[in-house]
């Protein structure tokens, strides 16, 4: 399985909005006395054992709007992993509140323009994804200003609590599958 977290490479944009994904990957990493350092098709990749099956963690370093690239090659060359039942891609999501995740077994980008290249290039959206919401209390006057912001320092004790409850929803999707994974913590 290749889970997928999307976001942007370098420092700059480490602590953002947009780099949710890749916190979440990093976590996993961490608690999987894991490394995502191999270079691959665009990506820096790394295998993990998670519920008692091997995994790789992936962040795409091809940044946020070409995600695609680096999804559709590692797929290609895995010729045995498919979309639909050996992908999940976790992205931030402007439309949920702060603090709330969704998974979902498949479904369209909703505006995510890793997730609209990631369908573009795979030619389907029939794969799973978490989504981590980080919509403002607040309107905003620029979405790509506001999603490359970093966290205010009194929003980061719900983003970590948001990244230890994703950790534990990806768990359940790899020990026991999406569908009862998504009545458990949607």
């Amino acid at each position: 399985m290749l889970i997928v977290g999307l976001g942007n490479p370098g420092t700059e944009y480490a602590q953002t909005r947009h780099n949710l994904g890749f916190m979440l990957i990093d976590k996993l990493a961490r608690e999987a006395n894991a490394e995502v350092k191999r270079k691959e098709c665009q990506a820096l990749v790394g295998r993990a054992t998670l519920e008692g099956k091997i995994v790789e963690l992936v962040k795409p370093q091809t940044f946020m709007n070409l995600s695609g690239e680096a999804v559709g090659c590692l797929l290609r060359k895995r010729v045995d992993l498919k979309a639909a039942h050996d992908l999940l891609v976790i992205s931030d999501d402007l439309a949920l509140p702060l603090g709330t995740i969704r998974l979902r077994a498949r479904g369209t980008h909703g505006g995510q323009n890793g997730l609209k290249s990631i369908i573009g290039v795979l030619g389907t959206n029939e794969f799973p994804r978490l989504r981590i919401g980080i919509q403002p209390e607040h309107p905003i006057t620029s979405a790509s200003n506001f999603v490359l912001d970093k966290f205010s320092k009194s929003e980061l004790p719900t983003v970590e609590a948001t990244l230890t409850r994703s950790v534990e929803a990806l768990r359940a999707v790899i020990r026991d599958g999406i569908e009862r994974a998504m009545s458990q913590h949607n």
